[in-house]
């Protein structure tokens, strides 16, 4: 990515730094192997895009997948001015990425690419115009607010409005009570650590898997805020009350994007003020005054985004099979696409499995 000038990130995520934070962490582990796919214009060698990809065995099967593995939100091509616009350019690329990647030493037997932004500022994602592309299980959550944060804080349903009030009253009873966006590299490390402490305390009270305290996903993050914050491409916010840290928020930046990553807080003892709600809503008039309109909540339809106003963005899932081992595999990903696109019926048939439908979490 150093050696081209003329490309933007497509969301928050395709920016060098997360990839320097994330390839950094995960390049060595077993089973995992880096795969970077620079796509040329064959006739002038002119860039037209960028996957940051990886090849991961998994029960003997080699599949292609964006960097990823449950740490990058929204996953795209990093796009060139010269990438395609329309959908028979999308597919000549994607013919000839799967053609190449066929051939290479090694092999893969199957391509996923998942949670795929349809457009980015407006741009088609070109992998999203492909016929084989459908609808994600997941999607986006985004509020715009415009210029005025009043006007926007105003256009919160009146209970909401009136609770975060409420929660700051609360919350600021005590004399020695803060918000702060961190600036330090070293304040926002050992912040970090306290996050991961929250965090998987809250998972073990849930009895739900954790794994962001993993050795290898920890080091993503260290080195993503370590590298991060000095630019002002990773944010980190707290509310404290002296010496104790009541809650975190962690977030990229892009320009005027903002996008929520981790969030934790203390626990039962401050649920009286709704530090996670708080923080949220500190951090985006912060991050406002600062030149940020969009703020992205990322996915995970929870209640709590609801009342921040979020709009849903849509996410495309595209996979093929690269051999005849990946062929049932990439069967089975578009059978689950197509029952997608009929909500209802999906519905039925997770009910019928005996999948428990989505926790929202106040």
């Amino acid at each position: 990515m150093a050696r081209w000038n003329n490309i933007s990130s497509s969301t928050p995520f395709q920016h060098p730094q997360w990839f320097d934070a994330w390839y950094g962490a995960f390049a060595g582990v077993e089973h995992v192997e880096p795969l970077i796919a620079v796509i040329c214009d064959t006739a002038t060698g002119e860039h037209i895009a960028l996957l940051p990809l990886i090849r991961r065995l998994q029960q003997g099967i080699r599949i292609v997948e964006f960097a990823d593995l449950e740490l990058t939100d929204y996953n795209a091509p990093v796009l060139a001015a010269a990438a395609p616009r329309e959908a028979r350019a999308a597919g000549v690329l994607w013919r000839d990425l799967l053609s190449a990647l066929r051939r290479m030493p090694g092999g893969a037997d199957l391509i996923r690419l998942r949670k795929m932004p349809v457009d980015f500022d407006g741009r088609s994602n070109p992998l999203a115009l492909l016929d084989a592309a459908g609808p994600c299980s997941m999607n986006g959550n985004v509020v715009t607010t415009g210029d005025d944060f009043g006007a926007y804080r105003y256009s919160l349903e009146r209970t909401v409005r009136k609770e975060l009030e409420r929660s700051w009253r609360v919350f600021t009873r005590d004399t020695t009570a803060a918000f702060k966006v961190l600036t330090d590299k070293n304040e926002a490390l050992r912040i970090l650590s306290t996050m991961e402490i929250q965090q998987s305390t809250r998972m073990q009270h849930l009895g739900l898997n954790f794994i962001l305290n993993d050795e290898t996903y920890a080091a993503f993050y260290r080195n993503l805020v370590g590298g991060g914050v000095d630019s002002g491409y990773v944010t980190v916010s707290t509310l404290t009350v002296g010496q104790e840290v009541v809650a975190t928020l962690l977030g990229i930046r892009s320009g005027s994007r903002y996008l929520m990553v981790r969030i934790s807080n203390a626990g039962q003892k401050w649920s009286n003020c709704s530090p996670g709600r708080l923080i949220i809503e500190r951090t985006m008039a912060a991050m406002h005054k600062d030149g940020v309109r969009e703020f992205d909540f990322s996915y995970g339809n929870y209640d709590y985004k609801r009342r921040f106003g979020v709009a849903h963005k849509p996410l495309v899932d595209i996979s093929a099979a690269l051999s005849w081992r990946g062929l049932p595999y990439a069967l089975r990903d578009r059978a689950a696409r197509e029952l997608r696109r009929y909500p209802r019926l999906a519905a039925y048939v997770k009910r019928a499995l005996g999948r428990p439908p989505p926790r929202d979490e106040n």
